[in-house]
């Protein structure tokens, strides 16, 4: 019976694994003008507990001016506050509203000009199963915002990390020391201008052998030290 056989004895036995083969990366894209309509319907996964205009009429109420704008993305309401009256904010929250649980925060680099960091609040009225995003803006030149820790112990843990990350200092910190790096490192390496590598000498590092050195690089092939033969 006739069978197609390989050219060659080799063709007959190789196999190549799917890893090593070249591939093209699928990349799927949907242009914006096909989305015309879609983006103004009610996203169908939105929940009630981040809906709460009575909280944020609240808000408005108290805070007037100072409270600078309200975004509303994916059905969750986030609420925008000058620096200065986010503690007052956060204790209103907390005493009035039964805001009671600070369930998370953090620092983002918006690698802008003016308002490059943004410091945000995520609140919990576990009673009533709402949620509220709060957000404070700063300039490099003064990454300086009020401490919460006397309304949320929590905020301890959190504002230490966003200072030891971001470089954004909380005024009124009962302990504000580095969570991660030690107190003399120079840097923040959550900000965008950071090399994804770190800074050559930096921080020293244990040696990769027991009696070596301290090692001052730990990329150093990919800072273009070559190590000699």
């Amino acid at each position: 019976m006739a069978t197609d056989l390989p050219k060659n004895a080799a063709d007959a036995t190789r196999t190549i694994d799917p890893g090593q083969e070249k591939q093209t990366l699928k990349f799927l894209f949907t242009p914006r003008d096909a989305l015309a309509g879609e983006l103004e319907k009610p996203n169908p996964h939105a929940k009630a507990s981040t809906q709460q205009s009575d909280v944020i009429e609240a808000l408005q109420e108290r805070f007037g001016e100072q409270m600078l704008g309200l975004v509303e993305y994916a059905g969750e309401q986030t609420v925008y506050l000058d620096r200065a009256v986010i503690a007052d904010a956060c204790r209103f929250l907390k005493a009035e509203q039964g805001y009671g649980y600070l369930s998370d925060m953090g620092s983002v680099d918006r690698f802008t000009e003016a308002d490059r960091f943004e410091v945000f609040y995520s609140l919990v009225n576990i009673e009533r199963k709402k949620r509220l995003r709060l957000k404070v803006r700063v300039d490099e030149e003064d990454p300086v915002v009020p401490t919460i820790t006397g309304i949320h112990r929590a905020a301890t843990w959190h504002e230490r990390e966003v200072w030891d990350m971001m470089g954004v200092r909380f005024e009124g910190h009962p302990d504000l020391r580095r969570m991660f790096l030690p107190e003399d490192f120079e840097y923040h390496p959550a900000r965008k201008e950071f090399p994804t590598l770190g800074i050559p000498g930096s921080l020293p590092l244990p040696p990769n052998e027991t009696d070596g050195s301290l090692q001052l690089d730990p990329f150093p092939r990919a800072h273009g030290d070559l190590p000699e033969d």
